[in-house]
């Protein structure tokens, strides 16, 4: 067992093309989004373990003589063992959890135990550890926050019980883990999406393990990202639980050459970021920023649109920038691209009309790396007085 402190970070994930098409077989283009979660792990001797989430408000310390006792015996049950949903209710009860562990925050708690159970549950004694995890990604806003989170609890266990290797034993500021163990962390980030989401598609935990370049899902082309700076935005109003799936099966022969549409807009989108990769002009920022004005447009067709991404897009168009939702939709997130060369000034225009009409917005970029392991020293002020280092 590792006794040095540990600091993961994990990037989140947007979806520029694809979403909602992607569960019709089609193809979804998944770009990891510079906007990272970050996890301090702190080894003690004082017999519990903490997890402290101060994002959503959230501390809780378990006794590990308490916890050492648990029945624990579905564990066993491979190398990387996969609870039902009657095992995690058992868990729930008897690790003390509060009975409104309930949402994305107690389910969180829940991975959390369940990844630290079965990843330490090979040690002689149960380790004590504080656990802190901090990001930048709006939690439920369909940009891979708990697949961050995910990732982060699994790389730094696997790390301090030496079940993959440390990459900065050579004393680094910032690296990387080798393929297998690459491999090791997104097996077990799988596990706690599962704790979360029920049955997650993997995308987001593949996404927030490896960065970009990573293949279109659905596609087998590996692609690498050219500069692209973005708006994230979000409105703080609940998404509707509309999806695809209905209008689908009310109005399959209408419905199915949109989706093929979809398709095709993601495989150009993919193969025009191929071309873009060595040398891009800004001819080809307009055919990226057409593709998803037309895409924007067949999510709508498809019903799965909101107010406030329509207001979000008129917002930006007036300010000559193209918008598109992301993810599941319905009142969650969008994006906008933001091309290079742009003026400053109107960039902040625009932020500053869409925080007017109460959007969160945050300017990031894609084509983060993955999973990281840091030094102290290798990250911005702001996160490490957010992590008390």
């Amino acid at each position: 067992m590792l006794s040095e402190v540990l600091l993961v970070s994990a990037p989140g994930k947007v979806i520029l093309h694809g979403e909602h098409a992607v569960v019709h077989g089609k193809v979804a283009l998944a770009v990891a989004l510079n906007l990272r979660t970050f996890l301090v792990l702190r080894p003690q001797s004082n017999g519990k373990v903490s997890l402290n989430l101060p994002n959503v408000g959230i501390k809780q310390v378990w006794d590990v003589a308490t916890l050492q006792l648990l029945d624990t015996g579905f564990l066993e049950q491979g190398d990387v063992p996969a609870p039902t949903l009657e095992q995690l209710e058992k868990l729930k009860k008897v690790a003390g959890l509060p009975r409104d562990c309930v949402g994305n925050e107690g389910l969180s708690l829940l991975a959390f135990l369940y990844l630290y159970l079965a990843i330490c549950r090979k040690q002689r004694t149960l380790p004590s550890l504080d656990i802190m995890v901090w990001s930048e990604l709006p939690p439920g806003a369909g940009l891979g926050s708990s697949a961050a989170y995910s990732v982060c609890v699994a790389a730094a266990l696997l790390t301090a019980c030496e079940e993959v290797t440390n990459p900065l034993k050579d004393r680094g500021s910032i690296g990387s883990w080798p393929e297998e163990d690459l491999k090791s962390i997104n097996k077990w980030a799988y596990e706690g999406e599962r704790v979360i989401h029920g049955n997650p598609s993997g995308v987001d935990n593949s996404v927030s393990t490896w960065g970009n370049p990573l293949p279109a899902v659905g596609a087998p082309a590996v692609f690498f990202l050219p500069p692209c700076q973005l708006f994230t935005t979000i409105k703080g109003e609940g998404r509707t639980s509309r999806s695809a799936c209905l209008p689908f099966l009310q109005f399959p022969e209408i419905m199915a050459p949109l989706l093929t549409s979809i398709d095709a807009i993601s495989l150009e989108c993919e193969r025009v970021l191929g071309e873009m990769a060595a040398a891009p002009v800004p001819e080809q920022y307009l055919v990226l920023e057409e593709l998803m004005d037309m895409n924007q447009h067949h999510l709508n067709a498809l019903g799965v649109g909101h107010a406030s991404l329509d207001q979000l897009c008129q917002v930006t168009a007036a300010h000559g920038l193209h918008s598109k939702l992301t993810g599941a939709g319905g009142g969650g997130c969008g994006i906008t691209l933001l091309k290079p060369g742009l003026e400053r000034a109107k960039v902040e225009a625009a932020k500053q009309a869409l925080t007017g009409c109460g959007f969160d917005c945050w300017e990031t970029s894609i084509g983060a790396p993955g999973v990281s392991m840091h030094s102290a020293t290798s990250i911005e002020d702001p996160v490490r007085q957010a992590l008390g280092l």
